[in-house]
Protein backbone atom coordinates (compact mmCIF):
# COMPACT_ATOMS: atom_id res chain seq x y z
CA UNK A 1 0.00 0.00 0.00
CA UNK A 2 1.29 3.44 -0.93
CA UNK A 3 1.97 5.94 1.80
CA UNK A 4 -0.26 9.03 1.96
CA UNK A 5 0.85 12.40 0.59
CA UNK A 6 2.06 14.89 3.14
CA UNK A 7 2.49 18.64 2.98
CA UNK A 8 5.44 20.15 4.85
CA UNK A 9 5.21 23.90 5.49
CA UNK A 10 8.54 25.49 6.40
CA UNK A 11 8.71 29.14 7.49
CA UNK A 12 11.29 31.11 5.48
CA UNK A 13 12.87 34.53 5.76
CA UNK A 14 15.11 36.52 3.48
CA UNK A 15 18.51 37.77 4.47
CA UNK A 16 18.76 39.82 1.23
CA UNK A 17 16.82 42.08 1.88
CA UNK A 18 15.95 41.31 5.48
CA UNK A 19 12.36 41.49 6.62
CA UNK A 20 10.76 39.38 3.89
CA UNK A 21 9.16 36.16 5.09
CA UNK A 22 6.89 33.41 3.91
CA UNK A 23 6.38 29.65 3.81
CA UNK A 24 8.05 27.11 1.55
CA UNK A 25 5.84 24.10 0.83
CA UNK A 26 7.00 20.59 0.00
CA UNK A 27 4.76 17.60 -0.82
CA UNK A 28 5.36 13.89 -1.21
CA UNK A 29 4.61 10.46 0.18
CA UNK A 30 5.65 9.46 3.69
CA UNK A 31 4.58 7.12 6.45
CA UNK A 32 4.63 9.78 9.21
CA UNK A 33 4.94 13.49 9.86
CA UNK A 34 8.55 13.14 10.96
CA UNK A 35 9.42 11.12 7.83
CA UNK A 36 7.77 13.82 5.71
CA UNK A 37 9.87 16.58 7.30
CA UNK A 38 12.99 14.47 6.88
CA UNK A 39 12.25 13.85 3.18
CA UNK A 40 11.53 17.54 2.57
CA UNK A 41 14.78 18.50 4.28
CA UNK A 42 16.70 15.94 2.19
CA UNK A 43 15.39 17.28 -1.13
CA UNK A 44 16.06 20.86 -0.04
CA UNK A 45 19.64 19.98 0.93
CA UNK A 46 20.15 18.20 -2.41
CA UNK A 47 18.78 21.20 -4.32
CA UNK A 48 21.00 23.62 -2.40
CA UNK A 49 24.11 21.47 -2.92
CA UNK A 50 23.42 21.10 -6.65
CA UNK A 51 22.76 24.82 -7.12
CA UNK A 52 25.90 25.79 -5.23
CA UNK A 53 27.93 23.36 -7.36
CA UNK A 54 26.44 24.74 -10.58
CA UNK A 55 24.63 21.48 -11.33
CA UNK A 56 21.05 20.80 -12.34
CA UNK A 57 18.71 20.45 -9.38
CA UNK A 58 17.51 16.85 -8.99
CA UNK A 59 13.77 16.43 -9.54
CA UNK A 60 11.20 13.89 -8.48
CA UNK A 61 12.29 11.09 -6.22
CA UNK A 62 10.18 7.91 -6.49
CA UNK A 63 8.31 8.90 -3.31
CA UNK A 64 7.18 12.16 -4.93
CA UNK A 65 9.51 14.52 -3.03
CA UNK A 66 11.53 16.94 -5.10
CA UNK A 67 12.57 20.54 -5.51
CA UNK A 68 12.12 22.73 -8.56
CA UNK A 69 14.65 25.36 -7.61
CA UNK A 70 16.78 26.98 -4.98
CA UNK A 71 16.73 30.65 -3.97
CA UNK A 72 19.94 31.93 -2.41
CA UNK A 73 19.44 34.37 0.44
CA UNK A 74 16.41 32.60 1.88
CA UNK A 75 16.76 30.71 5.15
CA UNK A 76 14.38 27.88 6.06
CA UNK A 77 13.39 27.42 9.70
CA UNK A 78 13.36 23.61 9.82
CA UNK A 79 12.66 23.36 13.61
CA UNK A 80 9.40 25.26 12.97
CA UNK A 81 8.34 23.02 10.04
CA UNK A 82 4.85 21.55 10.23
CA UNK A 83 3.73 18.42 8.42
CA UNK A 84 0.21 17.10 7.91
CA UNK A 85 -1.48 14.81 5.44
CA UNK A 86 -2.03 16.74 2.21
CA UNK A 87 -5.69 17.46 1.55
CA UNK A 88 -5.93 20.46 -0.75
CA UNK A 89 -3.72 22.39 -3.15
CA UNK A 90 -4.99 25.54 -1.40
CA UNK A 91 -4.29 24.50 2.21
CA UNK A 92 -1.43 27.00 2.47
CA UNK A 93 -3.83 29.91 1.98
CA UNK A 94 -5.03 31.75 5.04
CA UNK A 95 -6.88 34.93 5.81
CA UNK A 96 -3.78 37.14 5.59
CA UNK A 97 -3.35 39.15 2.41
CA UNK A 98 -0.70 37.94 0.00
CA UNK A 99 1.85 40.48 -1.22
CA UNK A 100 2.75 40.05 -4.85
Amino acid sequence: MAHPYYEVDVPIHSSEPPGLEGVHIFTGRADSRSAAVQAAHEVYDAARAAAQAGLEIPHGRPDGWGACGYRPGWELDWPAAKADPWRSPYSWLNSRPIDL
